[in-house]
């Protein structure tokens, strides 16, 4: 199996180019400083590896305020570095804040260090919140048909509450009627006319009451 050709990443040559010269500038503000000897190669590793450190964070465990502000820290220095190496400074006679800010340094690094390595368990995610349930549509959803309700059915009239019928005549007059009967009446012509259009007559009255014709043409008198 023939291996394949060697090819030259031109990204990471630029970005040992641009590595090198930033290292360089650091060792060079560093040594301008006071800061001589391996003190001044140790100076601009500190600086890159805090920026490698901030950076790696934000990549494997997303956005955190911790992780932004150590990095940009870390990008201040390096980049005031090389700024400050172009001519800016007079590095044969570095000011005072200069000589501060290298001497400070590392106790800032392995406070930012430490931060960035052991803030793992302090910092939860957020909760992810549920999608909200998209509104149903007003035209699908159809009411449900309200049943209506049904009149209690009257108590039919029994014997003691008809009256006896008095000997059919000429002259006999009409039977007194219950007004329980009477109401029972009316219910039976309401119902009868709402399905037929038209008033009950007397012999329907009398096939549903169930009452001898006399009474029959009592009640439908009553009803009239």
């Amino acid at each position: 199996m023939a291996r394949p050709a060697f090819r030259v990443d031109a990204v990471l040559v630029q970005a040992v180019i641009a590595g090198a010269l930033s290292f360089a500038h650091l060792h060079e503000l560093a040594d301008a400083a006071g800061q001589t000897g391996w003190k001044g190669w140790a100076y601009p590793i500190s600086v890159d590896l805090l920026l490698v450190a901030a950076w790696r964070r934000l990549r494997s465990d997303g956005p955190s305020r911790l992780a932004w502000c150590w990095f940009l820290i870390a990008l201040v220095a390096s980049l005031g570095a090389n700024v400050a190496t172009a001519g800016f400074l007079d590095l044969a006679h570095p000011p005072a804040w200069l000589r501060f800010g290298i001497a400070g340094w590392p106790a800032l690094a392995f406070l930012g260090g430490t931060l960035l390595a052991h803030s793992h368990a302090s910092e939860e995610p957020e909760p992810v919140r549920p999608a909200p349930d998209a509104p149903v549509p007003a035209a699908a959803v159809e009411p449900e048909p309200v049943p209506e309700p049904q009149p209690e059915p009257a108590p039919l009239p029994t014997a003691e509450d008809t009256p006896a019928l008095l000997p059919a005549g000429p002259a006999s007059p009409l039977p007194a009627v219950p007004a329980a009967l009477v109401d029972h009446a009316r219910k039976l012509a309401a119902d009868h006319h709402a399905r037929t259009g038209s008033p009950i007559d007397t012999d329907t009255l009398r096939a549903r009451l169930g009452v001898p014709p006399q009474l029959a043409d009592a009640i439908a008198t009553q009803l009239t």
